[in-house]
């Protein structure tokens, strides 16, 4: 079977999209259509930019969108710059309490040296700061020292709290002494036990302390925006420890390390773990945080 095609793009009809493909076959004569587009036609259909109408909303929708990234872009430039400036005046703070702590101990040696050189004794500061642990459970406790514990917020066995000696919580740590063990601690357990058990009070909720934010929340009223603010407070029980201390979840602490004494619950002095183990306590801190 011999077959002859030939192709003829009739010139009237160029740029309409027609080529006539006619094919010359042994029993019959067809001819074929076949789609066509000039390219230069093709160019010329597609619409430019410029020719594009868009709808008004759409056109204030990009508007208003433009706008909300510029104004996030400024909120954030301000934000980052505020930040920098805040860290700025925590890092001074943070150095001027080293100071402050550093001065306070070489004073004291100062004084210690000069009353041992005169052969006197150097007898330091009423401590003012304490820091209580619950070392026994709810059972077989009286309705007043039960209601004691529950003003000083230890509600539960290895829960610990920071209080201000003064006569009437003097009191108070004498009626649960059976209950309690308490001391004064020093500047690095403070400063352990913030950072490691540290929770706020947010909202009757726990919140872990992991951000100076949320310290300048709810403190920053009060001159406290970091944590060394916070620690400073504390430990020198400054003007407002009390709006610091009950922002402050009560520390919940771990059974120490090694166990208490056999005879736990006689007093310290007697072998135990109850009562008052002044600067003892911060072995105690150590081995429960």
């Amino acid at each position: 079977m011999s077959t002859t095609a030939k192709h003829q793009l009739d010139p009237s009809e160029k740029g309409h999209g027609v080529l006539r493909l006619k094919a010359d076959v042994a029993f019959s004569s067809k001819i074929i259509v076949v789609s066509y587009r000039d390219p230069v036609h093709l160019m010329r259909s597609i619409p430019t930019k410029d020719q594009v109408l868009v709808p008004e909303t759409l056109l204030k929708k990009r508007k208003s969108q433009e706008a909300a990234r510029a104004e996030r872009r400024a909120e954030a430039e301000k934000t980052k710059k505020a930040n920098k400036e805040k860290r700025a005046v925590i890092f001074k703070r943070a150095e001027s309490y080293v100071r402050e702590y550093r001065d306070a101990e070489r004073e004291k040696i100062r004084l210690a040296r000069a009353a041992r050189q005169e052969g006197n004794f150097y007898v330091d500061d009423e401590p003012k700061l304490v820091f209580v642990v619950r070392i026994k459970g709810i059972n077989k406790i009286a309705p007043k020292p039960r209601k004691i514990l529950q003003l000083l917020r230890l509600l539960h066995i290895n829960s610990g709290t920071f209080i201000r000696l003064t006569k009437a919580t003097q009191e108070m740590l004498t009626i649960v002494n059976p209950y309690i063990a308490y001391g004064y601690p020093n500047l690095k357990s403070v400063r352990e036990l913030l950072y490691k058990r540290g929770y706020g009070k947010v909202d009757k909720q726990r919140i872990p302390l992991t951000d100076n934010q949320l310290i300048e929340e709810q403190l920053g009223k009060y001159g406290i925006v970091c944590m060394e603010d916070l620690i400073h407070e504390i430990y020198t029980v400054g003007p407002n420890f009390k709006q610091a201390n009950n922002f402050l979840w009560p520390f919940k602490l771990s059974n120490p390390n090694g166990g208490f004494h056999a005879r736990k619950f006689k007093h310290f002095i007697q072998g135990g773990d109850t009562g008052n183990r002044e600067e003892n306590i911060n072995g105690l801190i150590r081995q429960m945080n």
